[in-house]
């Protein structure tokens, strides 16, 4: 989960001007966390408080959390932000008609889906639950089966990650499972990438940057090289890596938790109270 807002924030000043390599400050002046880690706490408060993880609580602490931060650094994404606040003005994606007024998934395969979903990849006891809850987690919004698979796909590499699976294993099951092309290096698709803000078009590219790292920051450091929409890669994959390497470095750790606001703080601590998850000691 912090690993997700350390690469939200370090991406965050690069998403609409990217950079294609590792060597950069990694913290500057303008980082600051954007709607990649607001949801990211918003789907944390919702399976922490919400045992049968409805749709309707789901709903509720999306918009709870938008209210308290209605306009984050890069916006929230123009379907998402409609849905938001403006939810009559939805098309049913089924037979194109203008929506009611409630709030319905419009058939998204956005990488929203897949930036939000880390905490569900340390709530579960097992990959199936893991998996089922985090297609909840996009299906509110991002209903079309790239959108959840996108989600499912990074629960369970940190599901698989915090449980002692090796990167050959993480691999060979999103791979084999999803579909997605994890056999690339970063630096075989850093000089042909571009701007993709779907989850097919950053998931594996986010998960290769973890798998071509040797530890937290440098999972970081390749997944902006690639360019992109650079916050959502680094937050993918930065809570993947989180859960593999299982140390943030006190720097960073630090750095991050004087940015954030409070209300990250306490979600965070429940998490830790609540699961398997730990912040790194230095916080405590």
């Amino acid at each position: 989960m912090l690993g997700a807002i350390i690469g939200d924030t370090v991406g965050s000043v690069y998403e609409f001007n990217n950079i294609k390599t590792t060597d950069f400050p990694l913290f500057n002046s303008r980082c600051n966390y954007t709607d990649d880690s607001i949801m990211t706490m918003a789907v944390a408060e919702w399976l922490l408080t919400d045992p049968q993880h409805g749709m309707d609580t789901l709903e509720a602490s999306f918009l709870n959390f938008a209210k308290k931060y209605p306009c984050p650094m890069g916006g929230y994404g123009g379907g998402f932000n409609r849905w938001l606040f403006q939810p009559e003005t939805l098309h049913d994606y089924e037979d194109g008609h203008q929506a009611e007024t409630r709030r319905h998934p419009y058939n998204s395969f956005g990488n929203g889906a897949a930036m939000r979903c880390s905490a569900n990849g340390w709530m579960f006891d097992t990959l199936e639950e893991t998996e089922r809850v985090a297609g909840l987690s996009a299906a509110i919004t991002h209903n079309h089966l790239e959108g959840i698979k996108g989600a499912q796909s990074t629960a369970a590499a940190i599901f698989m990650a915090r449980n002692g699976k090796s990167k050959a294993e993480i691999r060979e099951y999103i791979s084999t499972k999803y579909g997605y092309n994890l056999n690339r290096t970063c630096d075989e698709i850093r000089p042909v990438y571009d701007w993709d803000s779907s989850c097919q078009g950053t998931v594996p590219e986010a998960m290769v940057a973890f798998f071509d790292s040797t530890d937290f920051e440098s999972s970081i450091r390749l997944a902006v090289s690639l360019g992109g929409d650079s916050d959502t890669l680094a937050c993918i994959t930065g809570g993947i890596a989180e859960a593999f390497y299982k140390e943030i470095p006190d720097d960073i750790a630090l750095k991050i938790w004087e940015l954030i606001p409070e209300d990250f703080k306490v979600v965070c601590k429940k998490m830790e109270a609540q699961t398997s998850y730990r912040l790194p000691s230095i916080l405590k």
